[in-house]
């Protein structure tokens, strides 16, 4: 039961050229997602707010979080957020620095957004699978990012 990624990177393409706000090309990349990746429990993106060093939750689908604004360099998001690389915990409870969202969350892995090698934003998936995530999850999401960073 493996999602087709090529298939779900085309319309992500047909998102950003359809002339809708960023708003609405991010909430519909987290919808496709989170409908088509059995293991993307919860999807959302954080948005850089550079003047106050924290990061602002954007659109997302899943259960609502508490978390809305994260600074840069706490749990997981703010870790990305810092270091501009991919991170991928497979197991939450052995996460020093990990800001739990909900009870179900067993894994979790964002991707950083770069316009012109900056930070700008970042995808957060949560699954509520143990170890869930691969190589094609890495590479696919690397992809999604590198497409939506036009937007931005």
């Amino acid at each position: 039961m493996s999602a087709d990624y090529t298939q779900l990177l085309k319309e992500i393409d047909s998102f950003i050229v359809s002339g809708e706000s960023r708003t609405d090309i991010l909430f519909n990349t987290c919808k496709l997602l989170r409908n088509n990746v059995y293991h993307y429990d919860w999807v959302g993106f954080y948005l850089l707010d550079e003047n106050q060093s924290k990061l602002i939750l954007g659109p997302f689908t899943g259960k609502p979080t508490e978390h809305t604004e994260i600074p840069v360099g706490k749990g997981v998001c703010g870790q990305v957020a810092e270091s501009k690389k991919l991170k991928i915990v497979q197991d939450v409870s052995q996460e020093g620095n990990y800001i739990a969202c909900s009870l179900d969350v067993q894994s979790e892995i964002v991707v950083p957004v770069l316009k012109y090698d900056k930070f700008v934003a970042e995808i957060d998936i949560d699954s509520h699978s143990p170890s869930p995530f691969t190589i094609n999850d890495e590479n696919f999401l690397t992809s999604v990012c590198q497409k939506l960073s036009i937007i931005f």
